[in-house]
């Protein structure tokens, strides 16, 4: 694994924090203490693997902005894919499938990954 990749993946994390907070109004601090404590990948991988969404992911499809989850920042950049899992990459896909996610629902029998 990269660790090139894994620093250019917490700072992309980091971005979907300020932009929800700038653009949706919507100040996450759970989910910023996650960042500092785990990182991005491992932040990640506990919202993946949450047997149902948080509470920031819920606030953010009701302002609409699924865009700023991190299901989405990971289903929508290939670039992302090879740190995580194939059954973390069919989790982020289903949750944003079940959310009506745009993106995710173009191609709903593709795979991600």
């Amino acid at each position: 694994m990269s660790k090139k990749l894994e620093a250019e993946f917490d700072t992309a994390m980091m971005s979907i924090y300020d932009r929800a907070k700038k653009e949706a109004g919507y100040n996450a601090t759970a989910f910023l203490k996650m960042l500092y404590e785990h990182r991005g990948r491992e932040t990640a991988r506990r919202l993946i693997y949450a047997a149902s969404p948080k509470t920031g992911y819920s606030a953010l499809s009701e302002r609409g902005r699924l865009d700023l989850t991190v299901e989405a920042l990971i289903f929508d950049n290939p670039k992302w894919h090879p740190l995580f899992t194939p059954d973390e990459l069919v989790r982020v896909k289903k949750r944003l499938v079940d959310y009506q996610y745009p993106n995710a629902l173009k191609s709903p029998t593709e795979k991600v990954g």
